[in-house]
């Protein structure tokens, strides 16, 4: 699938691996430093979300290895102890994030849509828990994979 179906029917035949036009990067800074599939997919998906009257918004998106860590130290404080941490957050050795290959979505109803919608466009949310992370992980079009638990399920 290369597109969604526009008027009449039509279907647009620019690839989902690029940016579409219309929506300038530099009006949203959380997408700096992410892949550039993974800008370009969720672009075309957050434009179509608006079309179906849902406001999709990238929440968190790459971070740096000490921004992870704080995190994941935060986590282990909360959580009380490294192992209960990892459900949530991930040493940045193995986040996505820091790769700048995953990001956070929000509102909650927007989630919804991109759960819906999100292979069309090549995004998949992986944890059960966290219903706002969000990966690039199969072609648009594809089938996601069934999600994990949690991020411990992760290596």
């Amino acid at each position: 699938m290369l597109g969604r179906p526009g008027p009449l029917g039509a279907v647009a035949q620019e690839p989902l691996d690029r940016a579409p036009a219309a929506v300038p990067t530099g009006e949203q800074p959380e997408l700096a430093g992410l892949d550039p599939v993974l800008t370009a997919r969720f672009l075309r998906a957050q434009a179509a979300a608006a079309e179906d009257g849902y406001p999709l918004r990238v929440t968190s998106g790459a971070r740096t290895a000490q921004e992870q860590q704080r995190l994941l130290d935060e986590a282990v404080e909360e959580h009380g102890s490294p192992e209960a941490a990892r459900r949530w957050v991930l040493p940045p050795e193995q986040s996505a994030h820091v790769q700048g290959t995953a990001i956070d979505v929000g509102p909650a109803e927007s989630r919804s849509w991109l759960a819906q919608h999100g292979g069309e466009f090549g995004l998949c949310l992986v944890y059960e828990n966290e219903p706002w992370h969000v990966e690039a992980l199969v072609e648009p079009g594809g089938t996601c994979p069934a999600l994990v638990p949690d991020a411990s399920a992760v290596g």
